[in-house]
């Protein structure tokens, strides 16, 4: 299962953005990478190419995954949204960090369960 898809990975934790980097680019992905969303929002007014899915923590320092997702819609209106968290799914909806719908991963993810969940949201897209 490869890709050729462009990636923006927004992950506070360092070490778990750089395995979940690692794993996408193995695979063939191009990865951009943010650790916050002040910097995901700079990286996306910098890069002139296409961002085809953004994978995001739902509670980040700053700026929720769902603040996040919220204003990356206004400059990518068709790009597609995973968001991940170690809460559990249910918790999440609950504080209104998700919304009822959206792709949804949770931590610790196995390599083969985020590239699962990566190709089927990118497949999905109509």
């Amino acid at each position: 299962m490869t890709g050729a898809e462009t990636i923006l990975l927004v992950e506070d934790e360092e070490v778990v953005r750089k395995l979940a980097r690692n794993v996408l680019a193995s695979r063939g992905y191009t990865v951009l990478e943010a650790p916050g969303g002040i910097a995901a929002l700079s990286l996306c007014e910098k890069h002139a190419g296409r961002i085809d899915l953004v994978i995001v923590d739902v509670m980040m320092p700053g700026m929720t995954g769902r603040e996040l997702a919220a204003r990356l819609n206004d400059r990518l209106p068709n790009v597609r949204i995973l968001f991940v968290s170690g809460y559990a799914e249910d918790d999440v909806l609950q504080k209104g960090s998700s919304e009822p719908g959206s792709p949804f991963l949770s931590k610790p993810y196995s390599p083969a369960h985020l590239l699962g969940k990566v190709r089927s949201v990118l497949d999905a897209r109509a």
